[in-house]
């Protein structure tokens, strides 16, 4: 570029734009929170003369006069990421481009000369003493595009804060100053509703202490951050940070001790938020702010161990694609560093790629989850990229999952009044078996979140109900048992358990019967560890309980949890009372059921005791 050559054509408030640029020119402005906006107003109302250049930007945030339709002569945006209003209704309108690209990638853009730069108008602190201006809270693409662009014109900015990583910029690289004082422009923090918040609580159950986080923008992203505030050592590896990341490291929540990669500190290219995280990335040494061909990469993303990427989307469709830049033929937004993250976050050592959404749209007109994706719509993240789906209705687990098994975990988080719809649908399209029924499978006694922790013998399991998308797993546990097992728990020695016999055991109606396990859950891989069931008899209002356990852990208490729980439900729907049918030589299993409070009944089979236990009028 020429200003390597000390070449300081303007400076101070007046900027000689007939020197530095020229029709049909290509520029590129600042990004998020850095945009030059009294930069850019002065070239509007100093440069009527210019004609058909090209504003090659991502998002800006504030008012993006320049994509309005009086300035059409003048500009025209090529938008790398659709941002705001006045830019998506240019690019429906057919006055603006969308040229779809990740984030990682949109350097080389301008390094390769895809897309040659013949200025960058950026945003910048004052020098400090050595000559130094900061990029301040935008290193991302700005960093590419002033090594690129042929001239660097500059906004000085005394209210940008100074950053540290690889965010400075020599005042001899700068070819023309324009001093200007502003506020950057804030976003201020929205109240979240049950969805939200109920969405925010489920992705946070798949964080683990000591996990790397990638957080993206909106309130699904910030209410995830809210319910972290009991984890520990976590840390950051984000193209963004906003005020929940801020507010986990003042708490000391965020810490970064345990990162694999820049171990100690907070790594992102760019922040968006209130005046207070401004003031907190401040001079911050704690916070490294890099280029996005750095952050977004995905093998150095995957250089931090227990990765966990978290993004929403419009829309996902049954097989696991995601939708995330447009709706039907509208573009929306923009894939930035969505794919990014999502397989660098599959590449890392216990990584996570966690997609999530609300399960509807449009005032719960439209399901988000979808048999086929909408007409017009791109795939920005593959089947093969995501692992987890989480809507208010649950976490759908799909590393590994086949076409059946991805759909029907997809059915179990979409909204109930949508889920036999898509059930019908997707049996048009994909191997999905005439018996795979659809019942309730949701267990609200379990609690907000449907399911709970165990610590059993310094280990983590879930206590959770049985589903459809379990069929699978069932057939396992079954095939585990030994011959003994078996003659206990069905009094008798099957041999086979079959994948329509597994469905029919999975498929249970939970608002009647009852279904639980205990399920070991090491990131996408699944094992139950035990089963326990009651079937409803509306006859006297009772029902009947039974347990089986994988020989690996019978005494060691998972038959008594489940008992217990079962109880609780049972006591909570109204019901009579519990029986139970156990061999007579199985004492283990009689010990659970009396330490439980179940009584002996008197009984004609002598090879089986039969027990009982009274709900009505107990605590």
């Amino acid at each position: 570029m020429s200003a390597q050559h000390g070449n300081l054509v303007s400076e101070g408030k007046c900027v000689q734009w007939q020197q530095l640029l020229k029709s049909g020119n290509r520029i590129f402005i600042g990004s998020h929170a850095a945009v030059p906006h009294a930069l850019i107003a002065d070239l509007s109302a100093h440069s009527k003369h210019l004609h058909d250049i090209e504003v090659v930007q991502v998002y800006a945030l504030g008012d993006n006069k320049w994509a309005n339709p009086e300035y059409t002569q003048q500009f025209k945006v090529n938008a790398l990421f659709i941002g705001g209003q006045q830019v998506r209704k240019a690019v429906a309108e057919g006055r603006a481009d969308y040229t779809p690209c990740f984030m990682s990638d949109i350097p080389s853009l301008f390094q390769d000369g895809i897309l040659p730069l013949d200025a960058a108008l950026i945003m910048v602190s004052p020098a400090d003493k050595y000559g130094y201006h900061s990029l301040g809270v935008s290193v991302d693409i700005v960093s590419a595009a002033l090594r690129s662009a042929k001239k660097v014109i500059a906004q000085v900015n005394p209210k940008m804060p100074v950053t540290f990583g690889q965010a400075f910029i020599h005042k001899g690289q700068i070819d023309a100053f324009f001093e200007a004082e502003a506020e950057l422009p804030e976003i201020e923090a929205t109240e979240l509703d049950a969805v939200t918040e109920r969405i925010g609580q489920y992705v946070s159950l798949l964080i683990d202490d000591g996990a790397t986080l990638q957080i993206g923008f909106g309130n699904i992203c910030d209410a995830v951050l809210r319910y972290l505030g009991n984890h520990q050592d976590l840390g950051v590896h984000s193209e963004m940070i906003t005020d929940g990341i801020m507010q986990l490291m003042q708490a000391g929540v965020i810490n970064n001790r345990k990162k694999t990669y820049h171990q100690h500190k907070a790594v992102t290219s760019f922040c968006v938020g209130s005046k207070a995280l401004y003031d907190f990335v401040d001079g911050n040494p704690h916070i490294g702010f890099y280029p996005s061909e750095y952050v977004n990469s995905p093998a150095n993303i995957a250089r931090n161990d227990n990765m966990i990427s978290i993004n929403s989307a419009i829309e996902v469709d049954l097989t696991g694609q995601v939708v995330s830049d447009s709706i039907g033929h509208q573009f929306y937004s923009g894939i930035g560093g969505h794919v990014d993250f999502s397989r660098g976050a599959s590449m890392s050592k216990g990584g996570k790629p966690v997609i999530a959404l609300p399960s509807t749209a449009k005032d719960g007109t439209i399901s988000r989850i979808v048999p086929h994706l909408t007409e017009g719509v791109g795939v920005a993240t593959s089947r093969a990229h995501v692992y987890y789906v989480v809507t208010e209705f649950g976490v759908a687990s799909l590393r590994g999952k086949s076409i059946r098994e991805r759909a029907l975990e997809l059915i179990r988080v979409a909204h109930p009044k949508f889920r036999q719809q898509l059930l019908d649908e997707v049996r048009q399209h994909y191997y999905v078996p005439n018996y795979q029924t659809l019942k309730s499978v949701e267990v609200p006694e379990l609690g907000r979140v449907g399911f709970k922790k165990l610590n059993i013998d310094g280990q983590y399991y879930d206590l959770r109900p049985l589903n459809p998308s379990d069929e699978r797993r069932l057939q396992e546990f079954f095939y585990s048992h030994t011959k003994e097992t078996l003659q206990m728990r069905y009094n008798t020695v099957p041999t086979q358990m079959s994948r329509e016999k597994s469905c029919t055991l999975v498929s249970v109606d939970q608002a009647s019967d009852l279904a639980l396990c205990i399920v070991r859950q090491k990131g996408s891989a699944a094992e139950i560890q035990a089963v326990g069931r009651y079937y409803y008899v509306p006859t006297n209002n009772s029902c009947e309980v039974a347990f089986v356990t994988r020989e690996l852990h019978q005494g060691k208490g998972m038959a008594s949890l489940l008992l217990d729980q079962m109880i609780a439900i049972a006591k909570a729907r109204g019901l009579a009372f519990m029986v139970a049918y156990v061999r007579s030589e199985n004492q283990k299993m009689l010990t659970v059921f009396e330490r439980a409070g179940f009584q002996r009944v008197p009984s004609d089979d002598v090879g089986e005791v039969h027990l009982k236990l009274a709900l009505t009028g107990t605590h």
